[in-house]
């Protein structure tokens, strides 16, 4: 393997081989913990903390309560013949997790060195090289651990590997000035056209995020614009007519999607101890969809499209 001396890791959540929802083709998609946004619909909840969290399935405990006999904390104990949780006492021993016969409790979040992401990656190399895949690079915020981020993608485009980069677009300037030249193609995401919205839905401003998105476009980085709609919060004239402004603004774009609301993110926060505040949202319908798409095309917007 080419590569080049580093001793850095990173905190990783999860590293998924045969992605096809992350860039084009067959990718490894490799999410980092930690992201400087508090998107209150967040799909990826375990990836908000910058550092290892515990997670408990439900659905996966037989109740056999193993967990509460070697767990030195408490955090686990018996209520009505079933098991129950303190996420709060939880201090990670990981005791619980060797005992667990059914996998419902794990540690997320463990640090990997660069080269032990790539050992993973490059099993998969024929598949990229065949399908127009290759390494994504998610989270969470990527640029939240910046110096991993950009040491793995330097190394896999001196493999040879295709590269994509999801962001939310919150970090500093030049760490994207620094790593565009290493990135295929950047999946820049757009939430909320306005500022105050923006803040009051994610815990920022929008300012920073737009700025990095104009400053990208005008250095030549290959862009798709993806704009999450969740119903009765952003699926607004003012949102629309602001992703409009965007793409006509920035004609070099690669693409423009929307990506409709999906509840996934529900269980996974309960599975962490973490409330969900959008919990009553239902996922967008058919119709909701069609309707998006219909208002787009009545400000003469008609080059954006669906995710799926």
């Amino acid at each position: 393997m080419n590569s080049f001396t580093s001793y850095k890791s990173g905190l990783i959540s999860d590293v998924q081989r045969f992605s096809l929802h992350d860039g084009p083709g067959i990718r490894t998609t490799v999410f980092l913990k930690g992201c400087p946004l508090n998107c209150k619909w967040c799909h990826n909840p375990e990836t908000r903390s910058s550092k290892p969290q515990f997670s408990f399935s439900e659905s996966k405990c037989e109740n056999c309560f193993r967990c509460v006999d070697v767990c030195p904390t408490n955090a686990h104990y018996i209520e009505e013949e079933k098991h129950k949780l303190n996420f709060s006492l939880c201090d990670l021993s990981r005791n619980c997790v060797s005992v667990c016969p059914n996998d419902a409790l794990r540690i997320i979040g463990n640090n990997k060195s660069i080269d032990e992401v790539m050992n993973i990656v490059l099993r998969d190399k024929d598949y990229y090289k065949n399908s127009g895949g290759g390494l994504t690079i998610s989270g969470g915020e990527p640029m939240n651990q910046f110096s991993f981020t950009r040491d793995l993608l330097n190394t896999a485009k001196l493999n040879g590997i295709h590269t994509v980069l999801e962001t939310c677009g919150y970090a500093p300037k030049n760490r994207y000035l620094e790593i565009a030249h290493m990135v295929d193609l950047i999946l820049f995401d757009y939430k909320e056209t306005d500022t105050e919205k923006h803040r009051e839905f994610t815990g920022v401003d929008n300012n920073v995020i737009r700025e990095n998105l104009k400053t990208l476009h005008d250095v030549g980085a290959n862009i798709i614009l993806r704009c999450p709609i969740i119903p009765g919060v952003n699926d607004n004239e003012k949102h629309f007519k602001g992703i409009a402004d965007l793409v006509s603004e920035l004609p070099n774009l690669k693409g423009a999607e929307l990506m409709a609301y999906h509840d996934i993110g529900r269980d996974k926060a309960e599975e962490i101890g973490m409330e969900n505040e959008f919990y009553h949202i239902e996922n967008a319908t058919e119709e909701m969809k069609q309707n998006w798409l219909s208002k787009l095309q009545e400000i003469n917007c008609e080059t954006v499209k669906y995710f799926v």
